[in-house]
């Protein structure tokens, strides 16, 4: 088993409250595309309440947002997932949804096989990320970094196409 695991963090603002009927295909899929995310070859775990999503998970200081954070074995199989065809179709729907974000909104990360990060880690992996850029602390599918130990090289923004 390896020694770390890609954590993903991703939030999104949605244009009106969950409950309207705007946001009535997002929330339709919400059961389909976690489903989808479980049985994904690499996934490891994904932050839910007992509903079985996070939408009712706060974080940010803001409580419109919504928080999506998973773990998965590998760069390699959380983009296979995101950019798979089942999401990416949902995810092309986005802008029905959700607001245009001004700042970075997604944010990767490695960490030890088996933690279950918390949202104030996410939440400071994402300010890493937009203070500083991309780095082996807080990453982006454009700019990816190995695992800790890792022997493999970073890779190059020409090696990792995201098809969004």
């Amino acid at each position: 088993m390896p020694d770390h695991q890609l954590a993903q963090l991703n939030i999104a603002l949605p244009v009106e409250p969950l409950t309207s009927a705007r946001l009535a295909g997002f929330v339709e899929l919400l059961d389909p595309v976690n489903a989808a995310a479980d049985a994904a070859p690499g996934f490891v775990w994904r932050l839910q309440t007992e509903d079985g999503d996070a939408t009712a998970v706060r974080g940010f200081g803001d409580d419109a947002l919504i928080v999506n954070m998973s773990t998965w074995s590998s760069l390699e199989a959380l983009g296979a997932f995101v950019y798979g065809p089942f999401h990416v179709e949902v995810l092309r729907r986005r802008r029905e949804w959700f607001e245009r974000m001004r700042e970075p909104f997604i944010v990767l990360w490695w960490v030890p096989a088996g933690h279950r990060p918390t949202v104030a880690e996410a939440e400071q992996r994402l300010e890493q990320l937009r203070a500083n850029g991309p780095s082996p602390d807080a990453f982006t599918f454009q700019r990816p970094f190995p695992a800790p130990g890792s022997t493999e090289p970073a890779r190059s923004d020409d090696d990792w196409f995201c098809g969004v």
